[in-house]
């Protein structure tokens, strides 16, 4: 499975409406930490199990799926985390 299904699927049980990831990766070759391998990515991410949650609660909801892929095959994720409401 490439890296960005692995991703959604990881971050299925979040039961998303929308999910947008976009794969930066090479705009950041020769970066230190692109050298092992592991991708830079921009998720924008849709869910209801957002609402009433802060800015830090909800990236915590991401990246716990995702630990293990990081450092390794994911270096870098920037997230926005929105509700329907905010999206």
């Amino acid at each position: 499975m490439n890296i960005a299904d692995e991703i959604r699927s990881r971050l299925a049980a979040l039961e998303f409406e929308s999910i947008e990831l976009f794969d930066d990766s090479a705009a950041h070759l020769g970066h230190a930490g692109a050298a092992s391998g592991g991708g830079h990515f921009e998720l924008t991410i849709v869910s209801n199990a957002f609402i009433g949650k802060k800015s830090l609660e909800r990236h915590r909801m991401v990246y716990q799926p995702l630990s293990d892929l990081i450092p390794h095959r994911i270096h870098a994720l920037s997230i926005r985390a929105l509700t329907p409401d905010e999206f």
